[in-house]
């Protein structure tokens, strides 16, 4: 069964902005980690956003906070 896909807005509840999508995005690629693609358009933001595994995004950012 394939684990759902979310983005870092759906993780941290917050925009993540440019830097940090693009860390998290060379991460994914490193760690040969799926990635998704959704289109969003909404009053703050037009385009596409990067699909990444929950327990993905959880290891990423538990790593930060060591």
């Amino acid at each position: 069964m394939q684990e759902d896909l979310v983005s870092l807005y759906d993780y941290l509840g917050y925009a993540a902005g440019g830097s940090l999508g693009k860390e998290v995005a060379e991460a994914a690629i490193k760690a040969k980690e799926t990635i998704g693609k959704r289109e969003v358009n909404n009053k703050k933001y037009t385009g596409s956003v990067m699909l990444y595994r929950r327990a993905f995004l959880k290891e990423f950012f538990d790593a930060k906070r060591k």
